[in-house]
C-alpha cells in the first residue's frame, strides 16, 4: 500500500502546499491544477478566452483521450484566478504565460512543483504535477462524490481510470466499515 499513498497528497499536504505559494500566478496555476485535476500539459493549453468570468466557468482542453468540457469553478479557484488576472491583464493568449509569451511549459510546472513541494515539506516522491490530479480524484471520492461524478470532473473517457482513485481512500473504506458494522 505505501506505493499507492505516494501518488496523492493528503489534505494536510495540500494545505501546506498552498500556504507556501505567494505568487498570484502560481497560486492560480496550482488551484486550477488541483481543483480541476489538470495535467501539466492541460495547464499550458488554457487560454484567456477559455475563462468566462461572469458565468464563473472555464473550458478545459483535456489531453490523452480525455473528454474536454466547460466547468463551473469553485470559490478557491475563482479567487486565485481573479487575483492573477488583475496582474496579467486582459490581453488574449495563454492564461499562464511563459517568458516567451507562450503557454507555461510542463518543465517549468515541474520546477515549480518541486520548489513549492520542498518548501511545504512534501515527500519528494509526491513533488510532481500529476500528484495534484491524483489528489483531486482521491479527495473528491473521500468527500462522497460518486464515481460517475469524479469521472466527469476529471474528464475520464473510461471509468476504469477513475476506479484507480477509489482504491486509495482509507477514509471511504473506514466509513463503509462503520456503516456495515452491524449489518
Amino acid at each position: 500500500m505505501p506505493l499507492l499513498v505516494e501518488k496523492y497528497l493528503t489534505p494536510d499536504e495540500i494545505a501546506r502546499l498552498f500556504s507556501v505559494i505567494a505568487s498570484p500566478r502560481d497560486r492560480a496555476i496550482f488551484r486550477l491544477a488541483y481543483h480541476r485535476g489538470l495535467r501539466a500539459g492541460e495547464i499550458g493549453r488554457l487560454q484567456l478566452a477559455d475563462f468566462r468570468p461572469r458565468e464563473e466557468r472555464l473550458y478545459v482542453h483535456r489531453l490523452k483521450g480525455s473528454i474536454s468540457g466547460e466547468y463551473r469553478l469553485c470559490d478557491n479557484e475563482l479567487r486565485a484566478l481573479r487575483a492573477w488576472l488583475r496582474l496579467r491583464g486582459a490581453a488574449p493568449g495563454p492564461l499562464f504565460l511563459s517568458r516567451r509569451g507562450r503557454g507555461i511549459s510542463q518543465q517549468m510546472l515541474d520546477v515549480l512543483m518541486k520548489r513549492y513541494g520542498a518548501l511545504a515539506a512534501i515527500p519528494q516522491a509526491k513533488r510532481h504535477m500529476h500528484a495534484l490530479k491524483h489528489s483531486c480524484g482521491t479527495h473528491l471520492l473521500e468527500r462522497g462524490e460518486s464515481l460517475e461524478d469524479v469521472q466527469d470532473h476529471l474528464g475520464h473517457a473510461n471509468i476504469q481510470n477513475t476506479l484507480i482513485y477509489a482504491r486509495f481512500t482509507n477514509p471511504r473504506r473506514q466509513a463503509r466499515e462503520q456503516r456495515l458494522r452491524h449489518w
